[in-house]
């Protein structure tokens, strides 16, 4: 009868062999411990490539076109940079260029200054414990963002008016109320995104921090000075740039309540109408393929300067806590 063989005897044994034969033994061992090789995972092209081509067709090619476009003239030839020296040193555009890059600065500060802040508030608003109804507050404040442009112009326009409005004076008619009107007007439909931004921030700070730092003493604005507001930097930054971004691309709210010279005397006039007149033309004033994609491009480097400026001196330099 034969005993089973031990532990001990298998490893001797083992040891044995290998001593007799090390070149086999590692060359087993090779094929042993040999990698798997991954497989591509050629099912996710499914998903990739038609937003890809979607991408690419409707925003990247339009891009690299405006660019490729402004470095000729209307007639098809190479002008180089010319089209830019015109912009920035022609009498005929110069003056109307500054004087929209001047009010689009404007509408953004409008933005960061009051929207921001009233989003925050509103936010720190309803995540207080105990107020009935936040459901629908939310929902109150957010339904402004999905309206259409053209209908909160056409009611705000006709809210200020003097003739059938609330008030007698023509806010929309005056060269000095005109752009704060309309930034304010813009306020009101988009607060409702970057309050929703901050509330997801707020809600997701654990509860157990704050209830720590009361029982330290810290009042009410303590805790959101030396808490709340730390955990909140990552957010204010993405919602500034988003903010800049948007505002730098505005163009439908002052077109519709002004037009396109954004009147009264330009004094609400953007970039974005500023391009519209340049390219498409307006009343006597003929359009420009070239000078078109010359303000276009000229709007593409001053939002991209922008985003390098978040990135490399603001989402580097605050940090991130996890929560």
């Amino acid at each position: 009868m034969t005993l089973p063989e031990t532990t001990i005897e298998k490893e001797l044994r083992t040891t044995e062999s290998e001593q007799l034969d090390p070149l086999g033994s590692a060359a087993n061992r090779r094929r042993t411990f040999r990698p798997r090789v991954r497989r591509f995972p050629w099912h996710r092209l499914v998903f990739i490539v038609p937003a890809f081509v979607i991408y690419t067709t409707f925003m990247v090619y339009p891009l690299l076109d405006s660019l490729r476009l402004s470095m000729f003239s209307d007639a098809g030839n190479f002008v180089g940079l010319d089209n830019f020296r015109t912009l920035f040193g022609d009498s005929t555009y110069s003056h109307a260029f500054w004087n929209a890059l001047k009010h689009n600065v404007v509408f953004f500060l409008f933005h960061s200054l009051v929207q921001n802040p009233i989003a925050l508030l509103l936010a720190l608003l309803l995540t207080v414990q105990g107020v009935r109804g936040q459901a629908v507050y939310r929902t109150l404040i957010f339904v402004p963002t999905v309206l259409s442009v053209v209908v909160i112009g056409f009611i705000w326009s006709h809210i200020l008016s003097p003739l059938w409005g609330i008030v007698d004076t023509p806010y929309l008619g005056q060269s000095s109320t005109a752009l704060p009107t309309l930034s304010l007007m813009s306020v009101w439909q988009w607060v409702g995104i970057p309050m929703i931004f901050f509330y997801a921030v707020l809600i997701a700070i654990p509860h157990d921090i704050i209830e720590a730092a009361k029982v330290d003493g810290a009042g009410a604005l303590r805790v959101f000075r030396s808490v709340t507001l730390p955990l909140i930097l990552p957010m204010l930054g993405v919602i500034t740039i988003v903010t800049f971004i948007a505002n730098f691309n505005a163009f439908d709210l002052i077109y519709t309540v002004q037009g396109a010279l954004a009147g009264p005397e330009f004094s609400s006039d953007i970039l974005g109408t500023f391009f519209y007149r340049t390219a498409f033309g307006f009343q006597l004033q003929s359009g420009s393929d070239a000078m078109g994609a010359t303000v276009a491009t000229a709007m593409f480097l001053i939002i991209l300067f922008g985003v390098l400026v978040y990135m490399f001196g603001w989402a580097r330099r605050v940090q991130t806590y996890e929560m």
